[in-house]
């Protein structure tokens, strides 16, 4: 490792030019597999690695960090993709990262990685895998500040985050971010949000608001799923029209991922033993920046799925659907 590197501040110049393009996401090409038959990109990759990397990175397909997720965290934290990888490595990650995107939202979240290495190339992302080719739900993790995203590694395999937590957000321009949360690249989801919390009746807009405060984000507690003492207005009490809009609400805050991914956690959230167990909650005081009761923080969330969205002071939003 470059020791030197985590001693100072970097200019935007300087991490393009010590990380490159590929790993630092200052530049958006367009996907190119490459020729390499049916191999999925993240195959592509696992077969470029030498034997230290393999045995560096390569993590039991059980291993305990598989299920953890968390706000900053590295999966191999002393293998960078700056330091560990060569520029065509870099570059396969690159391309792995955009394809688990919407093609509309790569530049987007691009952006995020890059703004969220906070000009210290000792922020910069890491990889690994969990398993084996031989393994069925041999899986991709990409992590680093702000960011936790995961594939399956064989394209045959069932599409979705595979049972297992994703993590997105960003502080766009300061740490404590007004209400309108501009630049930020996660907002959108706050707005669709509040569109539904609208168009509910004003008794179930009073059920919604609840008067306890939002989970722990704590890694253990913020995605561990509860069977009882669920906050909010509950999914059964809605109407189906309420309930078809909500799947649609959910449906497009999700957009911005892999549509392959999208239409597989929306078929497993629409089915009755997943919907009918839902709550849903949104959360006042200093959680509603500026108190104009455009909810910044709310919650979504049942016995198989944690859907956790803070915008106080900036955006943090932990999925987890153990089902799909």
């Amino acid at each position: 490792m470059h020791s030197f590197l985590t001693s100072r501040s970097f200019s935007r110049r300087d991490i393009l030019r010590a990380i490159g393009s590929s790993a630092a996401f200052a530049a958006f090409p367009s996907l190119q597999a490459g020729a390499a038959g049916s191999d999925s990109l993240a195959m592509q990759f696992y077969k470029s690695l030498t034997e230290e990397q393999h045995a560096k990175i390569v993590l039991p397909r059980d291993h305990a960090k598989r299920g953890y997720v968390s706000n900053w965290w590295y999966i191999c934290p002393e293998q960078r993709l700056h330091t560990f990888y060569t520029k065509e490595q870099q570059d396969l990650v690159r391309q792995i990262f955009e394809s688990l995107h919407h093609p509309e939202h790569r530049e987007k979240m691009n952006w995020q990685v890059q703004k969220d290495l906070m000009g210290q190339i000792k922020n910069t992302p890491s990889v690994g895998f969990f398993g084996t080719p031989k393994d069925d739900d041999f899986e991709f993790i990409y992590t680093g500040h702000h960011v936790t995203r995961r594939t399956f590694v064989h394209p045959a395999h069932a599409a979705g985050f595979g049972g297992r937590p994703i993590f997105y957000g960003n502080f766009a321009k300061a740490f404590r971010e007004e209400k309108d949360h501009a630049g930020n690249p996660f907002w959108y989801q706050g707005l669709v949000f509040n569109e539904f919390v609208s168009a509910l009746d004003g008794k179930q807009r009073e059920k919604i608001l609840v008067a306890r405060e939002p989970r722990s984000e704590k890694p253990a507690e913020v995605i561990a799923r509860r069977a009882n003492d669920l906050p909010g207005l509950a999914t059964a009490d809605l109407t189906k029209d309420q309930q078809a809009r909500l799947l649609e609400t959910m449906r497009r805050m999700l957009v911005c991922f892999r549509p392959a991914d999208v239409e597989a956690t929306m078929k497993t959230l629409s089915q009755p033993s997943i919907l009918d167990r839902l709550f849903v909650s949104c959360y006042g005081g200093e959680f509603d920046i500026g108190g104009d009761k455009v909810w910044d923080t709310w919650q979504i969330e049942g016995p198989d799925l944690v859907w956790y969205f803070r915008g106080f002071p900036h955006i943090h939003g932990y999925f987890h659907l153990a089902a799909a």
